[in-house]
């Protein structure tokens, strides 16, 4: 292309073409800014997560225990990486002498457990 292309560029110079347009200091603020904008996207969302997760873990292994176990006084349910029942929560029933005893596996994302089937098979 050439000027005569695009007359209203005819006479163009840019003024210092090597240096950038932002100072040094305002793109490092910037970064910043962006940085602590998408932490503050992220993190709630993680946290309310594992709010929900523990939760429900809790709930899943409270029913679990009373109907497995109904003799125990106490129940925990925690985040295990290599449980009895594998990766992720794990239900224990606490008896009288505080032993703990494995009661179910609750997954990765815990539910709450079904009720049982009082229809017959056909």
């Amino acid at each position: 292309m050439t000027s005569d292309d695009h007359p209203e560029l005819s006479g163009y110079e840019p003024l210092d073409a090597g240096r950038p347009l932002r100072s040094p200091r305002t793109l490092l603020i910037m970064r910043i800014v962006v940085v602590l904008g998408l932490v503050a996207l992220i993190v709630p969302g993680i946290l309310t997560s594992v709010q929900v997760a523990t939760t429900t873990a809790a709930n899943a292994c409270s029913v679990a225990t009373a109907r497995y176990y109904p003799g125990a006084v106490d129940f925990d349910a925690r985040f295990e990486l290599n449980g009895p029942g594998g990766f992720g929560w794990q239900c224990y029933a606490i008896d009288l002498n505080e032993r703990e005893t494995y009661v179910v596996p609750l997954g990765i994302i815990p539910s709450a457990p079904r009720a049982p089937s009082t229809e017959m098979p056909v």
